[in-house]
């Protein structure tokens, strides 16, 4: 049986949150906080949880003059090259993908498929390793330059996309590597890195009537026959903004956005994308959040709690942790931390949650970091408290605070201030 954290509460400690955030925001410019030292704060785990790289398409617009995808922006760059093995969450073989069957189904003019990674997606997603290279081998020496699995684990959706998306960070991360690199996924029905429709009828059924009542809310129903009419698709066509963003996304990224009305509108098209997204997620009563992303958010939880826990053996947690995922993953997730900034979580783009441990205090400390740019920072008491209220419970998950967590005291630091590596 699930048993939802009240509406009220999580409303209540988010509220919190922010309030907190606010105060310590004022009180760095004030300068009356002591400063947190630092020199003093050592990293123990980072989580990176991200969207894969530039795509084709998932469903081609119903208009004339189709874009032309070439197979030749299918073409490997040499430097992402990089050997791995999938296996599922057990170590044994790789489990069957029924989306990357149904993608095969459409073929783009061109020639390629639906949802297919790009050289331009490979080489963004090179890029982030080649970052995460940066920050955790090359500035400070965190992570051994060859790939440890006694330190990193490897996770992705059972997504074509998303595990070449995966190769061309690890390409990027370990440049140095040699032997294949195992990569873990899941069976699609039980899939927790995207918000599971098939496995939640209760999110199912949620959702199914306000996405059909989305595109009749004032403002979106008008904008999006404008749209239609401008492009030149039909009023009965059953194109939403999730599709017309899902088309505008890739074409702009691959330098292949020629129609003049698709441009004009594509502002239009991400913001009421957005605003759809917001109102199919009903944020207001956070429900359907909780069931979208609140099993992956309590494993992220679980795993910064392992890590604090003195008694947890080494073989049990990992200084990295690698998340393949999906833009329908970070919206939600984005929101339920508050910090989504009303923007579609572009390709490549990451979710970064940094671990520290004063050496003096001997408190906790996590930053989070959204496209490489700081976006807030708290004690690790307060970011478990929200997330405690955010996932979902269920009596065999119930896993009580380490002492380290539960005796941790909210001091009046300054935290960590917001900087971007």
């Amino acid at each position: 049986m699930r048993v939802w954290a009240p509406v009220g509460v999580l409303a209540s400690l988010a509220y919190c949150f922010h309030q907190r955030r606010v105060a310590l925001a004022e009180n760095r410019s004030s300068g009356s906080q002591h400063q947190v030292d630092r020199s003093l704060l050592e990293l123990k785990m980072v989580q990176v949880v991200f969207r894969h790289g530039a795509r084709s398409p998932l469903k081609p617009l119903p208009v004339e003059e189709q874009v032309e995808w070439n197979p030749e922006l299918l073409e490997i760059p040499p430097q992402t090259q990089f050997e791995y093995t999938v296996t599922n969450l057990a170590g044994g073989p790789k489990p069957h993908s029924p989306y990357d069957s149904e993608y095969h189904k459409v073929t783009l003019k061109g020639g390629m498929f639906a949802g297919q990674l790009t050289k331009v997606g490979m080489q963004q997603m090179f890029a982030l390793g080649e970052r995460l290279r940066k920050n955790y081998m090359e500035d400070i020496p965190f992570l051994s330059p060859v790939f440890n699995p006694q330190e990193v684990l490897v996770r992705s959706t059972n997504i074509f996309r998303n595990l070449e998306s995966t190769r061309c960070l690890l390409a990027g991360l370990f440049q140095h590597q040699k032997g294949s690199v195992t990569i873990q996924t899941d069976e699609a029905i039980s899939e927790i890195l995207y918000p599971n429709y098939h496995n939640c009828w209760v999110l199912r059924e949620k959702t199914r009537g306000r996405k059909k009542t989305a595109i009749l809310q004032p403002g979106i129903a008008e904008d999006l026959e404008k749209v239609k009419a401008s492009v030149g698709i039909d009023s009965n066509d059953k194109v939403d903004f999730f599709v017309l963003l899902d088309n505008v996304a890739a074409e702009q990224v691959h330098s292949l956005l020629r129609c003049p009305a698709l441009k004009r509108f594509a502002k239009v098209i991400e913001q009421r994308a957005v605003e759809t997204a917001l109102y199919v997620l009903h944020q207001e009563d956070r429900e359907s959040i909780q069931m979208a992303v609140g099993p992956f958010l309590y494993m992220l939880k679980g795993n910064l709690l392992k890590a604090v826990d003195p008694r947890t053996p080494p073989s049990k947690t990992r200084k990295l942790y690698l998340y393949a995922t999906h833009d329908v993953t970070l919206m939600p997730i984005l929101m339920a931390l508050g910090i989504f900034d009303h923007k579609w979580p572009p390709f490549a783009v990451d979710l970064t949650m940094e671990l520290y441990q004063h050496q003096e205090s001997k408190e906790w400390f996590v930053q989070l970091y959204y496209h490489g740019e700081g976006t807030h920072e708290c004690l690790l008491l307060l970011l478990l408290l929200l997330v405690m209220v955010v996932v979902l419970f269920s009596c065999q998950h119930s896993q009580p605070f380490p002492e380290s967590v539960s005796n941790m005291k909210i001091s009046n630091h300054q935290l960590l201030r917001g900087s971007s590596h």
